[in-house]
């Protein structure tokens, strides 16, 4: 990724909906550069991002979970599975998962848990509640610093 990319998708993050000849039009370069970019760029990677309060799931959990290593493989499937279940990560530690859950109200979230501790493989699971975001998930200072390199 160069500084142009960069600020295409900073341009594109402005006005999702922009047509490739304003973005051109924006960048100062030609709309074939433009649609070329697009082309190599894995936008399938750039994902929307809604609230899940919007959805209606106000509550957000991280559940920290300990597995049998075996089950790894088995237990990603399951979760994956889990409507609920909004993003897993394997991590190095003491625990072997972060998973990140949203839930509708506190028994909602009650069930989820349940749901996750009955997956084969997990052994102890330990659930935090996310009671403020003090810095959303953000990309742009990134863009923004390749941009202007």
């Amino acid at each position: 990724m160069d500084a142009t990319d960069a600020r295409l998708l900073l341009a594109l993050s402005e006005d999702p909906r922009a047509s490739a000849l304003a973005l051109a039009e924006r960048l100062g370069v030609s709309r074939n550069t433009v649609q070329a970019r697009l082309a190599r760029l894995d936008l399938s990677a750039v994902e929307l991002r809604v609230d899940p309060a919007e959805l209606g799931y106000p509550i957000t959990a991280y559940v920290l979970m300990v597995l049998r290593q075996r089950y790894l493989d088995q237990v990603a499937e399951e979760l994956a599975a889990v409507p609920e279940v909004v993003e897993v990560l394997g991590i190095s530690g003491e625990v072997d998962l972060l998973v990140q859950v949203v839930a509708r109200d506190g028994d909602d979230l009650y069930r989820i848990a349940g749901r996750l501790l009955a997956i084969e493989g997990v052994e102890r699971t330990t659930t935090s509640l996310v009671m403020r975001r003090l810095v959303p998930h953000r990309l742009e200072p990134l863009l923004r610093r390749i941009a202007d390199q």
